[in-house]
């Protein structure tokens, strides 16, 4: 694998985990949302990944080197967990018992998967940074 593939896959990484952390950012700010313009409270989206696609000769190429082709996000999906319900009869959106449909969101949940792709998103970062290093040594070498 050389060093540009590296690259490639960490910038992939990059991308996918800044749209994780996007959608945590949302899951977050939603967190006390019980009317959505599609009804009822907000649902908790979630980040699906998945390997990219590469196109045949990519592909071709990954394979005669055995290079990994990087990862991208699949698809957001909202959860399919239920809403909490939540007694609060003075709530606007309260039902007759008194019960209120809040979003399906736990903050602890959410705040370590925050830090567990902030953390992976360092982690690419570094390697972006050491790949650099190592191509910059190798022109030195030239010299």
């Amino acid at each position: 694998m050389d060093i540009f593939t590296t690259m490639k896959i960490s910038a992939s990484a990059l991308k996918a985990q800044r749209i994780r952390m996007n959608t945590i950012s949302s899951n977050l700010a939603n967190i006390e949302t019980t009317r959505t313009p599609d009804g009822g409270p907000y649902r908790k989206r979630e980040v699906v990944f998945q390997t990219s696609e590469q196109g045949f000769a990519d592909a071709l190429d990954s394979r005669m080197r055995d290079a990994a082709p990087g990862v991208e996000v699949a698809y957001i999906q909202a959860s399919s967990k239920p809403p909490q319900m939540v007694y609060n009869p003075s709530h606007p959106d309260a039902d007759e018992q008194g019960m209120v449909a809040m979003p399906n969101i736990d903050l602890v949940e959410e705040t370590a998967d925050m830090m567990s792709a902030s953390r992976a998103y360092e982690a690419n970062v570094t390697v972006v940074k050491s790949a650099k290093r190592m191509a910059l040594k190798a022109l030195e070498i030239g010299r």
